[in-house]
C-alpha cells in the first residue's frame, strides 16, 4: 500500500509541471482571442477587414511587456495561424522580443497583432525566426472600416503591425524586432514535438483552445484563399 501511495505522488509531482505549461499555452490562445475579438468590436477604429480578408497570416501577441529584458526591451508571446485554401491553420505559439520600438500608447504592457499579407511573409515567417524590417519588410497598418487610406508603403509591406494599449488602437512601426516560434510551447499544447512549418502549410488537428480564436478570424474574414 505504501509502494501504491509513493508511485501515485510520484506520478503527480511529475505529471503536473506539463499540465502547469500546457495551461499557460491555453491561456495565451484565451488571451489573443480576446485581441482580436475586442479590436473588431469597433469598426471605425479596427484593423480594415478588407486587409484581415486578404492577410495570408495572423499574429497575436497579447500583453507585450516594455523593459522585461533591460534597457527599454520588450517581451512577448503569442500565436500565429495562416490560411490554408478556405480554414485557419493550427495555431503555432511564437515570441517577440525587440528594442525600444515605435509603439508609445501608454502603460507597460500592450497587444500587438500582425497581418502577413502575401507568400514571401509567409516565407519568412516560416525560417527559425524573422527580423522585423530586416529580414521582412513592416509598417504601420492603417485603420478603420476600409483600408482605403494605406499608403503606397503599407500595401507594398510583406507585413503590416498594429498594437492596442489602454484603449488606444494604432498601427505601429516595430522594425527591428524579432518574432520566432517556440518549441517548448508548441510541445507544451500539442502533447509532442510539432513542426510548425507543417502546422502552418499543411494543418492538422485544431486544439480545443484555439478554436475561439480561428472562428474569430473566420468570422471577420469569412473568403478562403487558395494558396
Amino acid at each position: 500500500m505504501k509502494r501504491i501511495l509513493i508511485c501515485c505522488c510520484l506520478f503527480f509531482l511529475v505529471s503536473l509541471p506539463v499540465h502547469a505549461s500546457k495551461s499557460k499555452q491555453v491561456k495565451r490562445l484565451e488571451n489573443a482571442a480576446d485581441v482580436i475579438s475586442e479590436i473588431m468590436k469597433i469598426p471605425e477604429d479596427s484593423i480594415p477587414k478588407d486587409l484581415l480578408e486578404k492577410a495570408e497570416c495572423v499574429v497575436v501577441i497579447p500583453s507585450m511587456k516594455k523593459g522585461a529584458i533591460g534597457f527599454g526591451g520588450n517581451y512577448g508571446l503569442g500565436a500565429v495561424t495562416c490560411r490554408l485554401k478556405n480554414v485557419w491553420s493550427p495555431p503555432v505559439m511564437v515570441s517577440m522580443t525587440g528594442g525600444s520600438f515605435g509603439f508609445q500608447l501608454g502603460g507597460t504592457s500592450t497587444d500587438i497583432v500582425l497581418l502577413v499579407m502575401n507568400r514571401k511573409g509567409i516565407d519568412k515567417l516560416l525560417e527559425s525566426k524573422v527580423t522585423l524590417g530586416g529580414d521582412a519588410s513592416a509598417a504601420a497598418g492603417p485603420k478603420g472600416r476600409t483600408a482605403a487610406a494605406a499608403t503606397d508603403a503599407q500595401m507594398r509591406a510583406e507585413i503590416l503591425c498594429y498594437a492596442r494599449s489602454r484603449g488606444l488602437f494604432a498601427g505601429i512601426s516595430i522594425n527591428g524586432s524579432v518574432l520566432k516560434s517556440e518549441g517548448d510551447d508548441n510541445e507544451d499544447l500539442y502533447g509532442k514535438r510539432v513542426d510548425p512549418k507543417v502546422l502552418l502549410t499543411q494543418g492538422g488537428p485544431v486544439p480545443v483552445a484555439a478554436h475561439r480564436l480561428i472562428d474569430l478570424l473566420t468570422k471577420y474574414s469569412p473568403r478562403g484563399r487558395e494558396q
